[in-house]
């Protein structure tokens, strides 16, 4: 027998359950901790059950804890024995609602309205009851209910026709999701008699491949059906802003400026790209310093301390007898003696620095080898 414990399979706390739910409640990350991971996507796609699932939880939470240590197994025997199928719950019908219509009207707006490269892409309409059947056949299979997508799937797809005798869309909507989630009622729902373990890696990777597919969906709504606002109040498509950007100057700018980068690197290396990203960052404040003092780079140490000798005479707080002016001219005078003391150092280091390197007796060769 193996000494290794299954993390994932270890008793689930009931505190922990609530600390989750607190704090990470609406992206169902307690349901995750419960291995209930259909229930923490729906929750983790609606906020927490549009907000009101979230905070009606607070009394379920410890049944669920319960299912998932699975506690009371006679008694859930006995459920079962009793009802051939489980009974009609108005909480997962009024859910299989509201996400079948969540997840469907989603699909519907993120289909282009218009051409895109030249290609209609209206047809896409057509995956909207698929969408919603998933929905449904989502929220009917978490915790000890399971289906299959059979029939809500055929029951959306049979109801979808509406469309085009009720313009409304709102009702038409409605219809197909309710004609979908009844099929699944009668039709597909039984006990989950047994549970599928999955190791936390896969159970990860299939909440992210679903969580890619959704916010493909939310990706194509903002870009195709998405407005900015520029400085005038004007209304921009996104699509339309993303064109102009990268094709704006200052775009191709930064673009040429990457690909100097990149071309310099494979001659130099990247190590010499960051010892120069390193220095035009100016991390010793020497740029600044020079700014401040008004001369170059090249400038001696002499031609630093003359300079900042004149400048601290005249901007010295002293000559100046208005209290605001004086607290300007402070500010101008620390400033003078900050980039004195800086580039003083810097002098400083390098001579020092240079001073080593020259006392080094070896030959040159010999220092190239060993570096």
């Amino acid at each position: 027998m193996s000494a290794k414990v299954d993390c994932d399979a270890s008793r689930k706390s009931v505190i922990w359950a609530y600390v989750l739910w607190l704090f990470g409640g609406i992206f169902g990350v307690h349901h995750f901790y419960l291995r209930r991971d259909r229930h923490a996507f729906v929750w983790w796609t609606t906020l927490g059950g549009f907000g009101v699932g979230w905070l009606g939880e607070i009394f379920r939470i410890p049944r669920y804890v319960r299912d998932a240590n699975e506690e009371h197994p006679q008694e859930l025997k006995a459920k079962m024995q009793q009802n051939k199928k489980p009974p009609f719950s108005m909480n997962r019908f009024t859910g299989m609602l509201m996400v079948g219509y969540s997840w469907g009207q989603m699909m519907m707006c993120a289909v282009p309205p218009d051409e895109f490269w030249g290609i209609n892409l209206r047809y896409l309409n057509y995956l909207v009851p698929l969408a919603a059947a998933l929905g449904v056949w989502t929220v009917g299979n978490i915790g000890r209910e399971q289906g299959s997508l059979k029939w809500p799937l055929l029951a959306a797809y049979a109801a979808y026709p509406i469309r085009y005798y009720i313009y409304d869309e709102t009702v038409w909507f409605t219809l197909m999701v309710i004609a979908s989630s009844l099929a699944f009622d009668s039709f597909s729902k039984e006990w989950r008699r047994t549970r599928t373990k999955r190791n936390i890696v896969k159970r990860v990777g299939i909440l992210a491949l679903c969580a890619c597919l959704y916010l493909s969906l939310w990706c194509s709504y903002l870009y195709f059906h998405g407005t900015i606002t520029d400085s005038e109040g004007d209304e921009i498509p996104i699509y339309e802003a993303l064109h102009h950007f990268f094709t704006s100057p200052w775009w191709l700018d930064v673009k040429q400026c990457l690909i100097d980068t990149y071309q310099y690197a494979q001659h130099h290396g990247w190590y010499e790209v960051w010892k120069q990203i390193i220095d035009l960052s100016d991390p010793h404040g020497e740029q600044n310093a020079y700014k401040v003092l008004g001369i170059g780079p090249d400038a001696s140490q002499q031609e630093i301390t003359s300079t900042w000798r004149r400048l601290s005479r005249e901007n010295h707080p002293d000559k100046v007898k208005d209290e605001v002016q004086r607290r300007a001219a402070q500010e101008r005078f620390m400033e003078i003696q900050q980039a004195y003391e800086i580039l003083s150092n810097s002098k400083h280091r390098r001579n020092r620095r240079n001073k080593k390197d020259n006392s080094d007796p070896r030959p040159e060769s010999k220092q190239r080898t060993e570096l």
